[in-house]
């Protein structure tokens, strides 16, 4: 479904990004992991549109989008839940659902089926987003990605700063969103949950690939080894 080539990605002159190759098969749970500054989030930027790539870097289905603008990346049905959810603060919460849905895309994410995911979220719909607790606001910025009914649906940190019993709640929402045919990429920084809720891993060092594999074949070892670079 999603493939990168030799992808590179810079911040002005700085390199964030050196020569990346993966690819993901449709229906696939694939885990991004490194520690801060490996190059995580300008992996997911450069897929999505948001830092500029080369054409033929990125495939989309077969497709080149590879320096596509972000709202074109959406429209092809690739979505992200950001780092930091970027909630809209002078919204309601329906409100911010709303406005992941307005690509106008078909399929079976709707507001009736947000809440049925996410059932506290129906409770608050009139509510500032801001008044929500941070799991809470985690599960909007979840269900307005979905709200575009996308075919790859990516989250970059998805339980930065959250409790365990918050995180718990929302990894418990993760069948039900693959099992309506969604590819999913999450980075994590949580290794161990990484390893346990995707099919396959890639782990970056410096802006490279430095492990690759079935989550279930790769141990802790392997895995601590192309974390650190030791």
């Amino acid at each position: 479904m999603l493939s990168t080539c030799n992808l590179t990605a810079f911040y002005g002159d700085f390199q964030a990004l050196f020569g990346i190759d993966l690819e993901i098969s449709a229906g696939e749970i694939v885990a991004v992991i490194g520690a801060n500054g490996a190059g995580k989030s300008t992996l997911l930027k450069a897929i999505t549109g948001l830092v500029p790539a080369q054409r033929d870097a990125v495939h989309f289905e077969g497709m080149p989008i590879g320096g596509r603008a972000a709202y074109q990346t959406l429209g092809l049905g690739i979505s992200m839940v950001p780092e930091g959810r970027r909630l809209f603060p002078s919204l309601s919460v329906e409100e911010n659902l709303l406005l992941g849905s307005y690509r106008k895309r078909r399929g079976p994410w709707s507001l009736t089926r947000v809440y049925e995911l996410f059932p506290i979220l129906g409770e608050k719909r009139n509510a500032p987003s801001t008044s929500l607790s941070g799991g809470q606001q985690q599960m909007v910025a979840i269900g307005r990605a979905l709200m575009s009914n996308p075919k790859l649906l990516i989250c970059d940190e998805m339980s930065l700063g959250l409790a365990p019993i918050v995180i718990k709640d929302i990894y418990d929402a993760v069948p039900a969103i693959v099992s309506e045919g969604i590819t999913l990429v999450i980075v994590e920084q949580d290794v161990g949950l990484a390893m346990r809720v995707s099919n396959r891993l890639y782990c970056l060092q410096e802006g490279r690939v430095s492990l690759s594999g079935r989550s279930s074949d790769l141990t802790r070892e392997q895995v601590s080894r192309a974390y650190f670079g030791v």
